[in-house]
């Protein structure tokens, strides 16, 4: 993204239509998209909510939520600390949601799960299918994004853009831009999209014309319900709109690195890599309601929907790289995913699985071998 930096300041010429730029950002291959401007009226209740979930020690071993600026501020608090300059937030949502069944849907017992957003994949020049990392995807839909708002401008302006990797919280901004409302499982819920989509951001230092209405704010339509938090097998979600990241099961399979406290073992049943548990029991994402997303470039890939333990097992280093080079899985490492096969595994009942077991308890990753050990200790008698 571009780093030119110029006054726009009461050039009505340089400022963003949301109906525009919402169109722009459809035809670069978002699912929805929308506009705020900076700061944003929640700003301050956002900061504080942030600031106190970090303070709480949720982040868990995600040092990088932790960042602060020189005089001590929390970057991700306001979007103004790491970008004094950014005067709007085009928010764009990408969705995922496909026809595969759900983790919540009874599957073989020697079956694991990685988390439905991982499962992308697009065909290469030669038609056979590749792992995608939404990441670079969406970067580059970004940067189409902002090339067609360059394209219509008179002067330079500043840009950058993100797609989970930078300073910013995304959900924050997206709930300010009209794109929904985060739910007591505190994740974005779309009214008619659900759920399952991936958030890209775009700051820019071009104001939004203030002649335009803005997309309104989406009421909490959460209601009553707490299917989500019923739902969560390791009580990551504490009380409604608060979640205990350290308990997560996309935190431990993903971010935690090392041995996993063993009272969250068996509530991480056959996850692999994510959850999707309190997604997949959210009627927001019910089949009926929820749109299949029909994204050439993060299509399902087949073995990745409930897949063997077996399989994933007997994946060496080499072959982890080959199956998972450019896909998100990749994040959780060689050995934090066979710790993460080794919980499953015990979770899974089948003592055929003890020999493998036996191996791992005694390798030198220390998270393997603990997880080996426990699971060994699971299916006992075997």
């Amino acid at each position: 993204m571009s780093d030119s930096s110029t006054n726009f300041a009461g050039d009505l010429r340089s400022a963003l239509s949301p109906a525009q730029v919402r169109g722009w950002a459809l035809e670069a291959g978002f699912t929805e998209a929308g506009l705020v401007a900076l700061p944003h009226a929640a700003q301050t209740r956002d900061a504080e909510r942030f600031e106190a979930w970090v303070g709480a020690g949720n982040a868990g071993s995600m040092h990088y939520l932790e960042r602060r600026s020189e005089d001590g501020r929390l970057l991700r608090a306001r979007v103004a600390i790491p970008f004094p300059w950014a005067r709007s937030a085009v928010v764009c949502f990408a969705g995922y949601q496909s026809p595969q069944p759900l983790s919540t849907v009874p599957a073989e017992a020697a079956a694991g799960w990685i988390a439905r957003y991982a499962w992308s994949s697009r065909k290469d020049a030669e038609g056979r299918r590749r792992p995608s990392d939404y990441h670079k995807v969406l970067k580059k839909r970004l940067a189409a994004l902002e090339e067609r708002i360059r394209s219509a401008q008179p002067g330079e302006f500043e840009a950058r853009g993100y797609v989970d990797t930078g300073p910013v919280v995304e959900r924050a901004l997206a709930t300010a831009a009209g794109l929904g409302w985060i739910g007591k499982n505190t994740c974005l819920i779309h009214p008619k999209l659900g759920s399952f989509g991936f958030l890209a951001v775009l700051l820019t230092s071009l104001p939004v014309e203030s002649s335009k209405v803005l997309a309104a704010l989406a009421p909490d339509r959460c209601g009553t319900c707490r299917r989500c938090i019923d739902a969560c097998p390791t009580n990551a979600l504490v009380a409604p709109y608060r979640m205990d990241a350290t308990r997560c099961i996309s935190y431990l399979t993903i971010e935690h690195k090392g041995q996993i406290a063993e009272e969250l073992m068996e509530g991480m049943g056959r996850q692999v890599f994510g959850c999707d548990i309190c997604q997949d029991v959210c009627p927001w994402n019910s089949p009926r309601r929820t749109p299949i997303a029909a994204d050439p470039e993060l299509e399902p890939r087949a073995e990745l929907v409930n897949p063997a333990l077996e399989w994933l097992s007997c994946l060496d280093d080499q072959q982890f790289e080959q199956q998972f080079n450019g896909s998100p899985v990749r994040r959780a490492g060689f050995d934090g995913l066979r710790r993460n096969i080794a919980i499953a595994m015990g979770n899974s009942g089948q003592s055929r699985f003890a020999p493998v077991l036996e191996q791992w308890a005694a390798a030198p990753d220390g998270g393997l071998r603990t997880a080996a050990k426990w699971a060994l200790e699971k299916l006992r008698p075997f």
